[in-house]
């Protein structure tokens, strides 16, 4: 069972739909640069992190944090101070 450490957050990014432009063409998710935050469920958080739990859904900056793949699942690291919103 993994467990994150520190101010670590170990989360699921959401696929997000595919946008279409004004013109019809369809952007993939990676594609939208207008959009900097993206959606992920929270799967663990490190030891010294108090205002998330498991399953929580947050927005994220796109940039931050890095993949990393365990038991054949993708998963995506980020900072506490990554989030920026929990609903």
């Amino acid at each position: 069972d993994m467990k994150a450490i520190g101010k670590y957050i170990v989360i699921d990014p959401i696929k997000e739909d595919n946008a279409k432009t004004k013109g019809g063409l369809i952007l993939a998710d990676s594609h939208r640069e207008d959009i900097r935050y993206r959606r992920a469920i929270v799967v663990n958080t490190g030891t010294d992190v108090e205002a998330l739990e498991k399953g929580d859904e947050v927005y994220y900056d796109k940039s931050a944090g890095f993949d990393i793949e365990i038991d054949k699942t993708h998963y995506k690291i980020i900072k506490e101070f990554d989030i920026v919103i929990v609903l």
